[in-house]
């Protein structure tokens, strides 16, 4: 775990609200393609080649783990056009000339040229209503596909939040871009009841400014180029530092260096501890300067006497800060 300065130590143990984001935090991180559903004539394995070509210029958890479909079945893969990505959205490339989207039915809310329809919507709905997080995908003037995805919470994260809980933290709550079925489901089995899904880096940050509002002192714990805002603008930025990207690692102000959530109790208590102790040495240490001045100035105790009793109350100090070792 690394905390980048003792300003942020001191934060944590003043937390009352934590925002968890939810894919690769709360979540593995490592999705699986497990439905690859065709449409308009399109084959499953050109619809796989289509979406892996484009995706494997991405780094995003989804996007990883198309190439890797794409890969374990061998599959060549076109050459693209530039990647351009549309932030809580999905990308947009080329092949042989024709525009290629693939992202949430959001991507397309905004086009007049190619418009889902009702039987792809249905068909997005039940994905997701078991838990899928979905990708449509068109090339061209046309939909050829819908690929569904699946993603596992982390095991330790449920002892986590109760230890949080048990901690005082007042508020813990997810936030995710994925649908809103995908993010209950996980938020279930980690015990969360507090949800927010279908965000943007911007909603992200609205909600840490209203939880800093309301609680004072919020922490964000994220890994990807969407949580930097939230990041950035919480008490305590908290980045997944294995498989957080290099912009979220940079706006943290704490990084988990194994991808650990299982520190973050440690880290939480050692600085209630921190925050403890220093004010338990500032009482002794302003307390024995205080006798010292009424003592000398009484003449109740030899100046000799009053130099060993303060460079003795250092070493008392010393050793009550040397507790936090335990």
């Amino acid at each position: 775990m690394l905390i980048k300065g003792g300003v942020h130590l001191e934060n944590l143990g003043g937390l009352r609200a934590i925002a968890f984001d939810k894919t690769g935090t709360i979540t593995s991180g490592v999705f699986g393609v497990t439905d690859i559903v065709p449409i308009n004539g399109v084959s499953e394995q050109e619809l796989l080649q289509v979406a892996g070509a484009v995706e494997q210029q991405s780094n995003h958890p989804l996007a990883q783990a198309v190439v890797r479909a794409a890969k374990d079945k061998q599959l060549w893969m076109p050459q693209t056009g530039g990647l351009e990505n549309v932030p809580g959205h999905g990308v947009i490339s080329s092949i042989d000339g024709e525009k290629v989207r693939i992202g949430s039915l959001k991507l397309f809310a905004n086009l007049n040229d190619l418009k889902p329809d009702e039987a792809l919507i249905r068909q997005v709905d039940a994905l997701e209503k078991t838990g899928r997080s979905t990708m449509v995908v068109s090339k061209g003037s046309r939909f050829i596909g819908i690929l569904g995805l699946a993603d596992t919470a982390r095991p330790n994260v449920p002892q986590i939040m109760i230890s949080l809980h048990e901690m005082g933290i007042e508020h813990l709550v997810m936030l995710a871009d994925d649908n809103d079925d995908v993010a209950r489901n996980i938020a279930s089995q980690v015990g969360l009841t507090e949800v927010e899904a279908e965000l943007l880096p911007e909603d992200k940050l609205k909600i840490i400014k209203q939880l800093e509002s309301k609680y004072k002192a919020t922490a964000m714990i994220g890994d990807g180029v969407n949580d930097a805002p939230a990041l950035a603008a919480a008490a305590v930025g908290i980045a997944m530092g294995g498989a957080g990207t290099a912009v979220a690692l940079e706006t943290a102000d704490v990084a988990l260096m194994g991808d650990d959530l299982g520190k973050l109790p440690f880290a939480v208590g050692l600085s209630r501890a921190s925050r403890q102790i220093i004010q338990q040495n500032l009482t002794i240490s302003l307390g024995v300067i205080l006798l010292l001045i009424v003592t000398s100035v009484l003449g109740i105790v030899q100046l000799g006497f009053a130099v060993v009793l303060h460079k003795g109350s250092t070493l008392i100090v010393v050793g009550n800060a040397l507790r936090l070792l335990q």
